[in-house]
């Protein structure tokens, strides 16, 4: 199979080569200011290549959704999935072997990052008899591999960083070739940069932006100074699929348009109505912004010291009335059986299992307090357990057994984010249900990672705490070391 693909032309007018297969092995970095033709340099690479190897778009503008009509990828729309399905979704494309464009447009910045994450992630951890040849082109990749903190959370950032450094340093051996295209050097992080062998380099005009490009092109200072002059849609191209010098490049036309393509120009109509009317037209009072109060003045010193000391007794009047209430046993199980209704009302919700601890526990509080159960119906600690007994999925049958509460003893010495894990687990061998997937078990502990639950499995098999076997048809079957418990068999590639 020729592998040749046509870019466009350098200086000459003959066409300008890209080796295809050496691309998939060495890995391609684009960079130019915006405007400068990156996104026009990616669609021709993309459609050259369509017929030729699997494709995986990440398209944080929705920009590359048109090539749906013209070469049949498959549109994913991020904002109409959750992050686990995006994750399911990366796995599934590769066992199908489907190009895919996701389209992350309508999401805020750290949405964009987690479910590209999840994505990518779910693309890298596919069993081994799936790793076919994949482009996987990632436009803005400076939004997904940042070089500095920015606004979002540490954990996303984190999540991002990592599938995007897994990507162009490991992904060779699992047939991933990574293509980025970024806006700024500068703000892409240096360790993904530096994967790349191939490069092309579109008009730069910040002087750190031009160090960087010349340093990687193996040019001297001085002649960074070119970078400026560069017209749109012609790079400086350098790398084994592309040139072993650095060569000018003029990208070649496309067969599809982009649906946010910028501005153009047309001659200026002043309206001939008058304006003034249309304008400074009195607003309605329902649209009228909320007229914002005055403070009120702060209280003197005595004035506020009194306030206090009225709280303070308050304060005490409500807590002895509460102790007042008889805590009969009777109250304690209703109340308990009510935060439970409660935690496992949390728990139908999807994404549930990937909000951070202290998020949930807020959300309970909340919850706690309008049932009328009080401001502090659990503690942190003790809501972790509760939490990790909600989402084992036990019911209240097998809760009630001297088994569960022998289950409950092993767990208490655990670590806190393993507690939930295990009593799922140990929940499935109680009722003797079939033992659970890899994907189910990631999801209990509040990620998107088979190969995390699989490392969980195998920590708490050094533990002895379990033993992993497989039956005679190759499905996995867990049992509790010192006890009867054992799952039926689960599917056989779980």
């Amino acid at each position: 199979m020729n592998s040749m693909i046509t870019m466009g032309e350098v200086p000459g007018g003959s066409p300008a080569q890209m080796d295809l297969g050496e691309l998939l092995a060495t890995r391609l970095l684009v960079q130019g200011n915006s405007g400068s033709g990156k996104s026009h340099l990616l669609r021709r690479l993309l459609e050259q290549s369509a017929r030729m190897v699997q494709q995986a778009i990440i398209d944080p503008e929705g920009d590359f959704v048109s090539l749906a009509e013209k070469f049949g990828h498959l549109v994913i729309e991020g904002a109409d999935h959750s992050e686990m399905a995006l994750h399911a979704a990366g796995e599934r494309m590769r066992m199908h072997r489907a190009s895919v464009v996701l389209n992350l447009e309508g999401l805020d910045a750290e949405q964009q990052m987690r479910w590209a994450a999840a994505f990518l992630g779910g693309m890298f951890e596919v069993p081994r008899q799936h790793w076919y040849p994949v482009l996987v082109v990632v436009d803005e990749a400076q939004l997904f591999a940042p070089a500095a903190a920015g606004e979002v959370s540490d954990e996303a950032r984190r999540a991002s960083l990592g599938a995007m450094t897994n990507l162009m340093c490991r992904g060779r051996k699992r047939g991933l070739a990574g293509i980025i295209a970024t806006q700024r050097l500068a703000k892409l992080a240096k360790n993904v940069a530096a994967e790349a062998s191939n490069f092309l380099m579109g008009r730069t005009f910040l002087d750190i932006d031009m160090a960087r490009a010349a340093d990687l092109l193996g040019m001297e200072r001085r002649q960074a100074e070119a970078f400026r002059d560069l017209a749109r849609g012609t790079f400086v191209a350098l790398g084994p699929a592309l040139s072993r010098r650095p060569l000018s490049v003029r990208i070649g036309a496309v067969e599809t348009e982009s649906r946010s393509a910028g501005p153009v120009l047309a001659p200026f109509e002043p309206p001939t109505a008058p304006v003034h009317e249309l304008i400074l037209a009195p607003v309605p009072v329902h649209d009228l912004p909320a007229r914002q109060r005055k403070a009120a003045p702060a209280p003197s010193a005595p004035d506020l010291l009194t306030q206090l000391a009225a709280h303070g007794e308050a304060q005490a009047s409500v807590q002895a009335e509460q102790e007042q209430v008889e805590d009969t046993p009777e109250t304690r199980a209703e109340r308990e059986a009510r935060m439970t209704a409660i935690l496992r009302d949390m728990m139908e919700d999807e994404d549930s299992s990937f909000r951070p601890i202290p998020v949930l526990y807020q959300d309970f509080l909340v919850r706690c307090r309008i049932a009328g159960l009080g401001r502090n119906a659990l503690d942190l600690r003790r809501f972790n357990r509760a939490l990790a007994t909600a989402r084992s999925g036990v019911s209240e049958d097998t809760s009630s057994s001297t088994q569960w509460q022998e289950a409950e003893r092993r767990v208490s010495s655990l670590p806190e984010d393993l507690q939930a894990v295990f009593l799922f687990l140990a929940r499935a061998a109680i009722e003797r249900t079939p033992c659970p997937s890899d994907a189910q078990i990631a999801r209990v502990y509040g990620t998107v990672s088979t190969g995390r639950a699989r490392r969980l499995l195998a920590w708490l098999e050094d533990q002895n705490l379990l033993v992993l076997r497989a039956d005679g048809m190759g499905r996995r079957v867990l049992t509790f070391i010192g006890t009867e418990w054992e799952t039926l068999p689960g599917v056989a590639d779980s």
